[in-house]
Order: C-alpha cells, then sequence, then structure tokens
C-alpha cells in the first residue's frame, strides 16, 4: 500500500491549491481518508476528511474554504484549498487506516505568502 501526495507549492494569500493523494494497492473508494497538516513546532492536525460513503468533515479553520472529494477513476483523493492564508502554510498528509494500520503519504510543502 502506497499514498502519493502531491500538488503543493507557493501562492499568495487568496489563492488556491488542489492536493491530490493517490493511492496504489488498495480501493481508496472504501475507506476514510484525511488530510492532516504539520506546521513547524506545531502538532500534526486533520484538515479534512471523507468517508466511504462520502461523509466529510472539516476542521473549523478551513471550513468553506477546504473541500475533499474523490476521484474514483484515478483511485484518489483530493483537497481543494481556496482562499488560503499564510497559517494554512503546513506540510500537508494524507492518511488511511486498514485495520489497526495507518498508513500516510510522503508530505507535500504548502506555502502561504502574505
Amino acid at each position: 500500500v502506497q499514498l502519493q501526495a502531491s500538488g503543493g507549492g507557493l501562492v499568495q494569500t487568496g489563492g488556491s491549491l488542489r492536493l491530490s493523494c493517490a493511492a496504489s494497492g488498495i480501493i481508496f473508494r472504501l475507506l476514510t481518508v484525511g488530510w492532516y497538516r504539520q506546521a513547524p513546532g506545531k502538532q500534526r492536525e486533520l484538515v479534512a476528511s471523507i468517508t466511504g460513503r462520502g461523509t466529510t468533515f472539516y476542521a473549523d479553520s478551513v471550513k468553506g474554504r477546504f473541500t475533499v472529494s474523490r476521484d474514483n477513476a484515478e483511485n484518489s483523493v483530493l483537497l481543494q484549498m481556496n482562499s488560503l492564508k499564510p497559517e494554512d502554510t503546513s506540510v500537508y498528509f494524507c492518511n488511511t487506516k486498514i485495520g489497526p494500520r495507518d498508513f500516510w503519504g510522503q508530505g507535500t510543502q504548502v506555502t502561504v505568502s502574505s
């Protein structure tokens, strides 16, 4: 099982980015997938998630700005990030669980300049 996160970059305040988490070795659409982020010196936090049934969750800090969705044809989960703020600057990771095991993507850096 491998997760590959991509799509990060440098963007100005108010800009947009779309992150992608592509999976291999598993059927992603059946699983709950979470997007986390971790800024330097801070704990990793859950930003958004989507279940196998399509139920979504968003942290209060990103509600109304971020949208998590699936691309089942590509076996991936997307995170559309709009109206980005400097405080969104972090390394973003995707995660899924299969039984007791956690699987993490390698992280993609998002930097929002003020």
